[in-house]
């Protein structure tokens, strides 16, 4: 397998086409905005120059793997020659379903149909093609480049050699694998997020501070970062999507989202990409600073 085409340009997307790209595949970066394409080749080619000033990259190394992406708006040119699909387009089900529905109809009839979601059922998307048993969950974290992990997850049909085979691609990444079945969360976000929402309950209901509640964590449980700089990090719009689909899949009152987190995401406060969530982000600055609203009188 050589040739990959990635859907979707964003944060999760151009660090999946960089690191397939980094290891030596062809990759077809594919976005319906020209704009989002340059911008996503311009963060990578920035990602690829970091590793090369900390030595874990040559600098031939980067040029070749640039020279290995190649972007499209057109997403049945894009997919034309590809052997993996890897989708990472917004974590929203009906957006999802139609990218696979147009998956399925254009792409080659072996290729595999991977997503990136967070949460969404494979099964459920797999439902919308004619190859369920080729869809699979390619969860990777965020900072793709960085982070190790790659949760696998079989749809209700997935077959036990697509399974098999995106377990070992994703060795060939450098990354490590865990295979997990199809249910709303997976295991990552079923335990991360819970975890989040209560953190913003502890806030909301003013057991404690932002600081307080992130420093707890980072210095008890050793944690690199404390929930509430995670979660602005990773995106409150997101937060929220993911927990809205553990409550209506479970149907456990335990997966309700805070009602803090949710206006926070009404009003626009989405973390870290909106410049405000529990903290206050300034570009070029790398300070963390509680947001004006939770600062303590």
């Amino acid at each position: 397998m050589k040739n990959i085409a990635v859907i979707g340009s964003g944060t999760m997307g151009n660090g999946i086409a960089h690191v397939f790209a980094q290891y030596g595949y062809k990759v077809s970066l594919i976005d319906v905005s020209e704009d989002a394409l340059k911008k996503a080749v311009a963060t990578i080619d920035k990602n690829l120059s970091r590793q090369v000033e900390k030595g874990t990259l040559t600098a031939e190394n980067k040029q070749q793997a640039l020279s290995l992406i190649t972007t499209f708006t057109d997403l049945k040119a894009g997919i034309a020659q590809a052997e993996l699909v890897v989708e990472a387009a917004t974590e929203n089900v009906d957006l999802k379903l139609n990218i696979f529905r147009e998956l399925d109809a254009h792409a080659a009839p072996d290729a595999i149909l991977a997503s990136n979601t967070s949460s969404i059922s494979i099964t459920k998307i797999a439902s919308v093609t004619k190859r369920p048993g080729k869809v699979i969950g390619m969860h990777f974290m965020n900072p793709v480049p960085v982070m190790k992990l790659v949760e696998v997850i079989r749809g209700y049909t997935t077959t036990d050699v697509v399974t098999q085979t995106v377990m070992e691609l994703s060795r060939a990444l450098g990354k490590v694998p865990v295979e997990v079945n199809d249910y709303p969360g997976f295991v990552a976000n079923r335990i991360l997020m819970p975890m989040i929402n209560e953190a913003i309950c502890t806030l909301h209901e003013g057991v404690a501070g932002v600081e307080e509640i992130d420093t707890v964590m980072k210095l008890g449980m050793a944690h690199p970062m404390g929930p509430l700089q995670l979660a602005d990090f990773i995106g409150l719009d997101v937060c929220l999507a993911i927990l809205q689909v553990l409550f209506q899949g479970f149907g456990n009152p335990k997966y309700a989202p805070c009602p803090l987190l949710v206006n926070m995401v009404q009003a626009g406060h989405r973390g870290v990409k909106s410049g405000a969530g529990f903290y206050a982000y300034a570009a070029g600055s790398k300070e963390l600073v509680v947001a004006p609203q939770f600062k303590k009188a």
